[in-house]
């Protein structure tokens, strides 16, 4: 392996300040790259929370006051911090999460940009006039902020869902406690000397990595106003049954098809089949998880799809020549497993990759994974497989592509490919996904998009990206003034 970054600073952070917490536990930090320990972290106490809690809704009620302008500024000065550091933010995240080390720094980068992005959309952010059936009143409407806001991140992208809600959260004069998860939040912590030296005022941001029950007693303390969480579908369930009527944004889990149709480019279609599995290991919530293909094309698609093996090469995440590499942890590996041998118990024809890669120091590095022939009963279609595989589901036609796609519990985001603007706008709005996004992978993202679930799905509500989060994170307020009073 190449040389490995340093972990920062192995604390909690509240109030501006590092410290031991009050539990008196600690839990060490594994690499799935090394699999040695490289961190020890403080297990966060109820004291811990309280303390976090207090800090925020102290800060914010300072920081509410502080004028857009201002909040902007210091958004900017936290993009441009972050921006000197991306090399050892970089480093680190690929040491603790194990993505490819290309991949991390375009999340430091595009963690940055959301910070320069929300400082200007929040000067943009205006309220509007309108008339009233009272000729003697006038009214108009305005933004405050929400409160304080618990963050919930997930492992994939330790830094940059952070950074999804913190940036558009400060710039709306919002408060936060953030629990990333203890076993990929060095990023996250290291990131704070950025925020530090862009002045972020003491206990507008505190840092406590913690576990599940940790996450529980976070987001039903009465001091937090709203909750932002990205994960899965069913702890969203669970967060969601506790925190009650508290406000929430939640993007969940996906299980987004990429649909071939019967003219469509079918060698650009299995670049992006594979592309979009392989990204972080498959590990994302608009991966590909399933390619439903049309029957008359299935044969030539699939030749395409084999040839596209090669370029995927599993590895040594901080090697430059790698682009796979190894799961973030044993659950998502044992669910592979699990995926992969309900397909051959079904027959499927797996044809390439199928398991864990032997001669690593982890066991947690899985070939890329190609299967052939899956029914819309099977594990790999009903689920989401969080890993480097592509499904193949064959359809008979247009109506039977759709009609698949849509049987899924889930929406987040789906891809189609097609040649035809009548079909692609037709799947444009028929799919039932909060995106779709034509002749390109299910993975494609941009920090200026609304990004979320379909409406009557299982994946969610809110949006992140752009304005739309500023908006989530805001309360729309009226005024009424009586003109002859």
């Amino acid at each position: 392996m190449n040389s490995m970054p340093v972990p920062p600073r192995q604390q909690l952070y509240i109030d501006g300040q590092y410290t031991d917490g009050s539990s008196g536990k600690s839990v060490d930090v594994i690499s799935p790259v090394t699999g040695q320990r490289v961190a020890t972290l403080p297990v966060p106490g109820a004291a811990d929370l309280d303390r976090a809690v207090a800090a925020a809704r102290g800060a914010q009620r300072e920081w509410r006051k502080v004028g857009v302008w201002q909040r902007a500024a210091l958004c900017h000065r936290i993009g441009d911090e972050l921006e000197k550091r991306i090399d050892e933010l970089a480093r680190l995240q690929t040491l603790e999460q194990g993505k490819p080390l290309a991949e991390s720094v375009g999340d430091v980068k595009e963690a940055a940009q959301l910070f320069h992005l929300h400082a200007e959309d929040a000067v943009r952010l205006h309220g509007e006039t309108m008339p009233s059936n009272d000729d003697h009143k006038r009214m108009w409407t305005f933004y405050r902020p929400v409160g304080t806001w618990a963050i919930i991140t997930p492992w994939n992208f330790p830094l940059l869902m952070m950074a999804e809600f913190v940036a558009p959260g400060l710039a709306t004069g919002n408060s936060h406690v953030i629990k990333p998860p203890t076993h990929t939040s060095l990023t996250v912590l290291a990131a704070l000397e950025a925020f530090e030296a862009a002045g972020v005022p003491k206990g507008l941001v505190n840092v406590l990595p913690g576990e599940g029950e940790f996450g529980s007693q976070l987001v039903a303390h009465d001091g937090i106003d709203a909750i932002g969480f990205i994960g899965s579908s069913a702890t969203g369930a669970k967060i969601n049954a506790i925190s009650g009527l508290k406000r929430s944004i939640m993007e969940l889990s996906g299980n987004g098809p990429l649909i071939v149709l019967e003219d469509a480019d079918l060698e650009a279609a299995a670049r992006a089949a594979t592309d979009g599995a392989y990204f972080c290991a498959g590990q994302v919530c608009c991966a590909t998880e399933r390619v439903l293909v049309h029957a008359n094309v299935h044969d030539a698609f699939v030749q395409h799809l084999v040839k596209t093996v090669p370029g995927v090469k599993l590895g040594d995440p901080f090697d430059p020549s790698v682009n796979l590499g190894p799961l973030n942890n044993e659950g998502v590996a044992a669910k592979m497993d699990r995926h992969l041998d309900d397909a051959r118990a079904r027959g499927f024809d797996v044809l390439a990759g199928g398991g864990r890669r032997a001669g690593f120091p982890t066991n947690l590095y899985y070939d890329f994974t190609i299967v052939d022939g899956v029914t819309e009963d099977s594990l790999l279609s009903m689920e989401e497989s969080f890993g480097p595989v592509v499904p193949v589901i064959t359809g008979a036609s247009d109506d039977d592509l759709l009609r698949i796609a849509n049987a899924d519990k889930l929406g987040l985001q789906a891809a189609v490919f097609t040649n035809n603007l009548t079909k692609a706008y037709r799947f444009v709005e028929e799919i039932e996904a909060g995106q779709v996004v034509v002749n390109d992978s299910n993975g494609f993202w941009d920090i200026n998009m609304p990004f979320g679930g379909a409406g009557g799905k299982k994946t969610g509500w809110g949006r992140i990206g752009g304005k739309h989060t500023l908006l989530d994170m805001s309360d729309l307020r009226t005024g009424v003034i009586h003109l002859n009073n």
